[in-house]
């Protein structure tokens, strides 16, 4: 005769299902008091909880290694390679320089032409090539502030590999649309406008991207991307023209080490904003996702950093 009890394995079940239901409270609770909590203390404690600071410096050197040479390499492609065309130009151009200043930038690099020999497969791949690891950060960095359990490597490998030539098109698109020409101020003023779209559809694309489970919510993540929008296309560009000048002003007389030093400050300006655009696009996700949505992607907890494992 079978002397199990029967009843022994349901009210074990039983207690598992009220254990879940729980937690599943208990998370809801706590994301209750997250969204209570103000929206830019909560921005302030999400960088802090990634380590924004350090994440930032790393990200600022990786910028002023890979993507800058990127983007004067493309640069000087997109201007023929011509021996008259200053790659100063486009720093110019961007933080609007002029007297002096411009002098300076301007006799810190040379020519377009002398960028042809490092256009080719061999000299984009290694540019390309050291620009991965960046890009393994990032979705490191956006895991963390979207409090997702992170991606194995090799899925952060070849999606930040993905993420990085999409960043690169976004620029070139940008750059194409907002000074692609010599336009009436009303048209330019219009065209600025327009550029931002590209911006807005690669943050709003970032986070499904580089995050576990990143799809959820989708329509959500529409406003989560205009964070990206603001702080990469007018944040920052206006940023460059008030700060940049004033600031090389201030180095010139150190020539051409002067303007590296300050190239490689605003470079940590970009690192920061990331950062800044991947706590607040999370923050403003998660405040306005369902609930039942936000705890069921989120890490087992919010305050525990996620796991890193291979897959």
């Amino acid at each position: 005769m079978d002397e199990t009890d029967p009843a022994e394995p349901v009210a074990a079940a039983d207690r598992g299902r009220t254990s879940r239901i729980d937690a599943v409270n208990a998370r809801l609770t706590a994301l209750a008091q997250r969204r209570r909590v103000s929206f830019w203390v909560a921005v302030v404690q999400r960088f802090n909880e990634v380590d924004g600071g350090n994440q930032s410096v790393v990200l600022s050197v990786t910028l002023f290694t890979t993507v800058l040479p990127l983007i004067i390499l493309s640069f000087g492609h997109a201007s023929g390679f011509a021996a008259n065309v200053d790659v100063g130009t486009l720093f110019d151009r961007e933080a609007g320089l002029s007297g002096a200043t411009s002098d300076a930038v301007r006799n810190a690099f040379g020519s377009a032409s002398g960028l042809q020999s490092s256009w080719s497969v061999i000299g984009l791949a290694g540019f390309l090539v050291w620009g991965i690891p960046m890009a393994v950060s990032v979705a490191a960095i956006f895991a963390k502030a979207w409090r997702r359990e992170m991606l194995g490597f090799w899925h952060r490998l070849w999606r930040g590999t993905l993420w990085f030539l999409l960043y690169l098109l976004t620029l070139t698109s940008r750059d194409r649309i907002a000074f692609g020409g010599d336009h009436t101020i009303g048209t330019q003023i219009g065209l600025l406008a327009v550029s931002l779209v590209p911006i807005w559809v690669f943050w709003s694309a970032t986070p499904a991207l580089l995050v576990r489970e990143g799809w959820r919510g989708g329509r959500f993540l529409l406003k989560a991307g205009l964070a990206g929008m603001v702080i990469q296309g007018i944040v920052l560009p206006l940023s460059v023209r008030l700060v940049f000048p004033p600031m090389l002003a201030g180095w010139t007389g150190f020539g051409p080490i002067g303007v590296a030093m300050a190239i490689i400050t605003w470079c940590g300006v970009i690192g920061v904003s990331w950062v800044v655009t991947a706590c607040l696009g999370a923050v403003l996700w998660e405040r306005s996702a369902p609930a039942t949505t936000v705890v069921e992607v989120e890490a087992d907890s919010a305050s525990e950093a996620p796991r890193d494992d291979i897959e």
